[in-house]
This record gives structure tokens, sequence and C-alpha cells, in this order.
């Protein structure tokens, strides 16, 4: 245990740092992990002022972030951006919820697995975005048909990954349980959810950056407000920075949303390995 105790070891060391040295070492890695995206931004910026390119085909970051700007002002970007995460966050809740049901019936019951397998390893690879002119034909142009389609293109994440979770409990687990008097009940929602969560949750965070593509592409097909849609009348009337501007916004807000379950997979997997296990970073 030599070096860990405070009396000589690194903690002693780190105690004895003076505060402003911390932070300026914390700054410079917060700075270090997002280094890639200020050189990004700087070469568009000299880029597009370079004249190498018209404003028409790229357009400085500055005056996207300006058109940005204006567009937060009017109360046009809180009004599509709260439209777009309606609906992708209800349909990424309507598959996930589906998901996770089919996902626990397919892994536990003969005759789901029979029933099933054959249409989620058919469709799990297929894109289903493909299906959109049938479902505008069947439900229309509004909120019904994008919903319907972005609860569809989540399912399939979260289906597979339930499935390989559960299937993948330790075979010791269930038996310790069983000998304990576990019925089929208790096996399913004390021992295999429970151990299947973390592949669960990695479901989910695949799921949920889909629902936002699914979102704006539909948007985009179909027109209205959001995101998307936006888009897609900037486009029409050659609005360049509309269209960066546009971009930009679903960058940031996937990002958001990424480190959104980011933050409630730590939260919900306190208790596992992967949480109390010492970080090697």
């Amino acid at each position: 245990m030599a070096g860990i105790g405070i009396a000589g070891g690194p903690l002693a060391e780190l105690a004895r740092e003076p505060a402003a040295w911390r932070w300026l070492r914390t700054a410079a890695w917060g700075f270090a992990r997002v280094f890639s995206i200020f050189a990004l931004a700087l070469a568009w910026e000299v880029a597009a002022r370079s004249g190498a390119f018209t404003p028409y085909m790229l357009p400085a970051l500055s005056a996207v972030l300006e058109r940005i700007w204006h567009d937060l002002i009017a109360g046009d970007l809180l009004l599509n951006t709260g439209v777009t995460l309606y609906r992708a966050l209800s349909g990424f809740v309507i598959g996930a919820l589906a998901g996770i049901a089919l996902g626990m019936g397919i892994s536990r019951n003969r005759l789901i697995n029979w029933f099933f397998d054959p249409i989620i390893s058919v469709g799990f690879p297929m894109p289903k975005i493909a299906f959109l002119p049938i479902v505008i034909l069947w439900l229309g142009v509004y909120d019904l048909s994008k919903i319907t389609m972005i609860a569809v293109e989540a399912i399939f994440p979260v289906v597979t990954a339930t499935v390989v979770g559960i299937r993948g409990v330790e075979r010791e687990l269930l038996w310790s349980a069983r000998n304990m008097g576990a019925g089929e009940r208790e096996l399913l929602w004390q021992i295999a959810v429970p151990a299947a969560l973390p592949q669960v949750i990695t479901g989910l965070q695949v799921a949920l950056p889909i629902a936002l593509i699914v979102a704006v592409v539909t948007e985009m097909f179909m027109g209205g407000y959001g995101l998307g849609g936006a888009m897609n009348t900037a486009s029409r009337f050659a609005d360049s920075r509309g269209v960066f501007a546009g971009i930009l916004e679903i960058a940031v807000i996937g990002y958001a949303l990424v480190k959104a379950m980011t933050l409630i997979r730590r939260r919900l997997l306190l208790w596992h390995q992967e949480a109390v296990a010492p970080s090697t970073v």
C-alpha cells in the first residue's frame, strides 16, 4: 500500500499542489477534449473567407451563428427544436418500451421467439425508411406518420440488445435463484432484467440518435414545422445559411441527447462493475 497514503504518496502531492495549477490542468484537459471541434470551426471560417468558395456554397461560420441567433430571437429556433424533439422522443419512448417488452418475450418464450425472430432478423438490417411512402399513404403527413416511422426504426436495436442481454445472464445466477425457490417471474424481474440492464441501456443509446435522425429525415420529406422542415424550406429558397444553421442545430441537439443518455446510464448503473471499477484513464 506504499505511496497511497496522504503522508507521502500521490494524494499528498496533489493536496500540496496550488489550486491555480489544478484549475489550469483541468482547463487544459477540457480544452484538449474539444480541440478538434475548435480546429474544424476555425478551418470552416478560414475556408469560407478565403474566396475559394462562394457564400452560397459555404457560408462563413460567423454568418451561420448570426442566423442561428436571429432564429432564436424570432422564436423559430425554439419552435422547430421543440417540435423535432417532441417527435423524436415520442417515437423513441414508444420504440423503447415496445422493444424491451418484445425482447423480454423473445428471450423467455419459445412461441414468441419462433414468430418474431425471423422478422427481427430480416427487419434489423433493412432500411425501414423505405416504408415512408407507404406510411404517408396510410397515415398522412402529420405527426402520427412521423412518430410511427421513428418508433419502427428505434425498436430494432432495443429488441436486439434486450435479447442479447437476457440470454447472456450467467446460468449460475439462474440456477442459484431457482434453488432458492424463485419462480419464472422472479427470475425475469429480479435476476435477468437487472443483469441485462447494461446491454438494454446500450440499445437505448443506439436507438436515441437513430430517432433524431429519422425525425429530421421525415420532416425533410414531409415538410412542416421542425428542424428538418426548416432546412428543407431554406434549401428551396437557396438560403444556404439556413441550411447550415440547421446542420449545426441538429449536431448540438444530438450531442446533448447522447450526453444525457450517458449520464442516465451512469445513474442507473451505480451498482454495476463498470461504475465501481477504477478508471484507467
